[in-house]
């Protein structure tokens, strides 16, 4: 293998698993330690891959980190559009006649953007709200990644009213230190649909970056209610929320 030629080496190298070129190849001698923390094999890693941005210029950290957060990317909220009713929400409000799961498009609705999305929440005449609280190491961003490389952490959340109701819409999402110490926060101001509205589904985010050490949960919390305070369900409808890390 010493006789190889670097560029041979790599691509052999690029065909082993990420998570074994870490722990086990990297510790087998000075040469194979230089290319795993290298730029080279993880540019080749995600070139094969299909990994978007694999052709931007990164130093060798980046690239090795961007690596892992794509192949990690995904939706950390769970049950994000009602399909198992609310469980996974936690620290649920009920107020007025409580949450209640819908089917899209709903009375005085109108279908959502994305035709995977069947379900929303939907809040009553009081304010109504959930939330979840996301443990970052449990679903593997460990503590080295959050404190030095700090991965944006993106939100995203939709929310609707009836056409025929007025009503209220916020979202707040924290993160927390390991104490749940608030480090950052993001607060929408209170979005207030009048009665009569087209009944569009939008969409609001945030980018969390630059947040400083220590991250290790994220809160998201969302709710609302109608305006007009009749009984049932006339308040915001909220669906496909999510939280995102990404490279």
């Amino acid at each position: 293998m010493e006789s190889l030629p670097e560029a041979v080496l790599i691509r052999i190298l690029a065909s082993i698993p990420a998570v074994d070129l870490v722990l086990a190849c990297r510790l087998v001698c000075c040469q194979w330690k230089n290319l795993v923390d290298g730029a080279a094999l993880w540019i080749l890693k995600c070139q094969q891959e299909g990994l978007t941005g694999a052709e931007s210029e990164e130093n060798a950290e980046n690239w090795q980190n961007f690596y892992f957060l794509s192949k990690k990317r995904k939706n950390l909220i769970r049950n994000p559009c009602g399909e198992d009713d609310l469980q996974h929400w936690g620290e649920v409000e009920n107020g007025g006649d409580g949450w209640k799961i819908e089917e899209l498009p709903g009375d005085f609705g109108k279908e959502f953007p994305s035709e995977e999305v069947h379900k929303y929440f939907v809040t009553s005449y009081e304010w109504c709200r959930k939330a979840q609280v996301i443990d970052l190491r449990a679903e593997g961003y460990w503590e080295e990644l959050m404190d030095t490389t700090q991965p944006k952490i993106v939100v995203r959340d939709w929310y609707a009213g009836r056409s025929d109701a007025g009503c209220l819409y916020e979202l707040c999402v924290k993160l927390l230190s390991e104490n749940e110490d608030v480090l950052a926060e993001y607060k929408s101001e209170t979005v207030d649909i009048p009665q009569d509205n087209d009944a569009n589904w939008t969409e609001i985010s945030h980018t969390f970056s630059n947040y400083g050490p220590g991250v290790r949960f994220v809160r998201f919390e969302h709710g609302g209610q109608d305006t007009l305070f009749w009984k049932g369900w006339y308040g915001v409808r909220v669906t496909n929320s999510s939280v995102t890390v990404e490279p």
